[in-house]
């Protein structure tokens, strides 16, 4: 897993200050102003030629006449902050902030017609790969969507969740194996209870499209239970990549779940001589009324030019969230556009819930465990298993305020000779998405 950049306080706060008053403006400017004095909330002014300009929770939306055209912009702010400490002696600070800015984003989206999608995603929080999503979809055929552009490939139910949507902070220890973002086409077709999503890709648009090989990657998921009150989510997903010889080297690594640490604890190093890597994994996910579980398995398996010997690396997690006063995430078969089927979505915040009404907001609680293993043969890339628990606070519409408790431990880790790293860590997230 590539390291993301962290835009830090200290020698850069008028970068990180630049970034939140841009993002705090925007959003202000959305949450705040979405009618003028005496109209109601979100109501669309209208233009003179027909269409319509929306100011609400889901961004600014202008609409043209019978449905030809629609364009939505909107984003995301996401302030992380915490504190970590290592039982050990001998080890530096695992942060070397305490805060930092993890997302920073604009985002548009165009429709035209019902058969044509694009959207586009700009992190200023990112210099390294500031593009996220930039895709063209087309609709053309029912129960099918073929998309073109740099998009995350379809693999792993935790991946393909939105960044606003996830339970905890971070992703588990096993998403080091997923592959992400990536410049290539899919194509996808859905039914009531199922999806297949087949797909080729080459590298990252950020990065050289032509610099990390040909990847074909396949997801399939099946919900044998589909209701409202219930559902239950069985998928698999495989990956095969081919890597260029003498380019830039594999390596994998994890970060334990939280945003602001310095180094990974369980990281491969460079694998000079990978020449492909293949990926398989499994899922599964159950939700009935408030409560949902959820687990995934994935395997890697390296193989190497020259005859040398494979490796292979492994890693999961099993985790659960419960909604203590709201309805439970529903269950999103199609996407508008891209690989992201069947997955599950945000929490909803009712009317009567949003503390600017007078609630006093939406609250869930959530654990999880999670392992990954970087060690095979001469590869002692380390081992490490985390348990989190954690609360999320929605306190309306566009806003969540998490809090995570992780306590990880690397044994052996890639420091120092392999010596084992317990950790206790607090992660906080302040996030507003519009």
């Amino acid at each position: 897993m590539a390291d993301r950049s962290i835009l830090r306080l200290g020698p850069r706060a008028d970068l990180l200050g630049s970034t939140l008053l841009g993002s705090t403006l925007l959003g202000s400017t959305l949450l705040g102003c979405a009618a003028p004095a005496g109209a109601a909330e979100g109501s669309p002014l209208a233009g003179p030629y027909g269409e319509t300009l929306t100011v609400d929770d889901k961004g600014i939306t202008l609409r043209f006449p019978d449905d030809a055209a629609k364009l939505r912009i909107g984003g995301k702010l996401q302030l992380d902050f915490g504190a970590a400490g290592i039982r050990q002696t001998g080890f530096p600070e695992p942060f070397s902030d305490n805060v930092g800015v993890r997302r920073s984003w604009i985002e548009s989206y165009l429709t035209l017609g019902k058969t044509i999608e694009l959207a586009f995603q700009y992190d200023f929080a990112d210099p390294m790969r500031p593009i996220n999503d930039a895709a063209i979809a087309w609709k053309g055929i029912p129960g099918m969507i073929l998309t073109v552009g740099n998009m995350k490939e379809p693999f792993s139910l935790d991946q393909l969740t939105s960044d606003n949507n996830t339970v905890f902070t971070e992703r588990s220890l096993a998403d080091a194996f997923a592959p992400a973002r990536n410049f290539g086409f899919a194509i996808g077709r859905s039914g009531q209870d199922w999806t297949v999503v087949t797909s080729v890709f080459g590298g990252n648009a950020n990065t050289g499209i032509r610099s990390e090989g040909v990847a074909s990657t396949t997801r399939a998921t099946f919900a044998p239970i589909h209701t409202d009150d219930a559902v239950l989510h069985l998928g698999i997903a495989g990956s095969f990549r081919s890597l260029p010889r003498d380019e830039s080297p594999l390596a994998l690594s994890s970060r334990s779940e939280a945003f602001l640490f310095a180094r990974p604890f369980v990281n491969t190093g460079d694998i000079r001589d990978a020449a492909s890597v293949g990926r398989l994994g499994l899922e599964a996910a159950y939700r009935t009324g408030r409560l949902l579980i959820q687990a995934e398995y994935i395997r890697t398996e390296v193989s190497r030019f020259d005859g040398a010997r494979s490796v292979s690396f492994q890693g999961g997690y099993v985790e659960a969230s419960y909604v203590l006063n709201g309805q439970g995430r529903a269950y999103a078969v199609t996407p508008n556009y891209g690989t992201t089927y069947a997955i599950f979505e945000a929490v909803k915040v009712g009317e009567e819930a949003r503390v600017s009404r007078g609630g006093i907001g939406v609250f869930e609680l959530a654990a999880r465990v999670s392992a990954i293993d970087l060690d095979d043969g001469a590869i002692r890339g380390g081992i490490e298993r985390d348990v989190s628990v954690g609360v999320n606070w929605y306190p309306d519409r566009n806003v969540r305020i998490m809090a995570d408790y992780v306590r990880s431990r690397a044994a052996p880790s890639a420091l120092q000779g392999g010596r084992a790293i317990d950790t206790d860590v607090f992660i906080g997230r302040f996030q507003v998405a519009w």
